[in-house]
């Protein structure tokens, strides 16, 4: 009987969102909390950054968003005995708690529409204008090469191309480099 392989482990960059219904007398020792454990977080293996969401008006809903390298490092952060510590120092400042992640291109398109977030607009704008350009560049180069293959190979090959260059190299830049034109400040 074949043995089987078990499976290739999960290596996309995982990002966690922890929203925290901060109690309004406690909201000056929370957000010094919130510094001091994105501040450890900070100091384990594959941590990639956090930042933290200030509640917009009308709300006291904080977000606490920090990305891990993948799934195994994430398990590292949340299975740690500095984070359950951490985590039970702000019980008493919070009413309600909600957590979710995402990993992958995921990540792109299940942003959640909150004032303070990326616009919409703007962000369908960059995707498309971000696939036009990725598209010319792969009908003026590549499609030449590739012009023999049979049609469903050559699209099978333009969606791995395309997929993969706008989920791990142009978006992942361009975000971050136009993250003030896709927040903003009047939003």
């Amino acid at each position: 009987m074949p043995r089987r392989r078990p499976p290739a482990p999960d290596t996309h960059p995982v990002t966690v969102t922890a929203a925290r219904q901060v109690r309004p007398e406690q909201v000056q020792e929370f957000e010094a909390w919130a510094a001091e454990i994105m501040a450890l977080a900070a100091t384990f293996p594959g941590h990639l950054g956090s930042t933290l969401l200030r509640p917009g008006p009308g709300s006291s809903e904080y977000h606490l968003v920090y990305r891990f390298h993948d799934r195994e490092a994430l398990a590292g952060w949340e299975r740690s005995p500095q984070r359950h510590e951490a985590l039970g120092r702000a019980g008493a400042m919070v009413d309600r708690s909600r957590y979710s992640r995402v990993s992958g291109l995921e990540s792109f398109f299940t942003a959640p529409d909150r004032a303070d977030g990326p616009s919409r607009l703007r962000l369908t704008l960059l995707t498309v204008a971000v696939v036009f350009a990725l598209q010319l560049v792969v009908q003026a180069v590549v499609a030449p090469l590739v012009a023999h293959w049979p049609l469903v190979l050559r699209a099978l090959f333009y969606a791995v191309v395309l997929v993969l260059a706008l989920g791990y190299v142009c978006m992942p830049f361009l975000t971050r480099r136009l993250a003030r034109w896709l927040r903003p400040r009047g939003r």
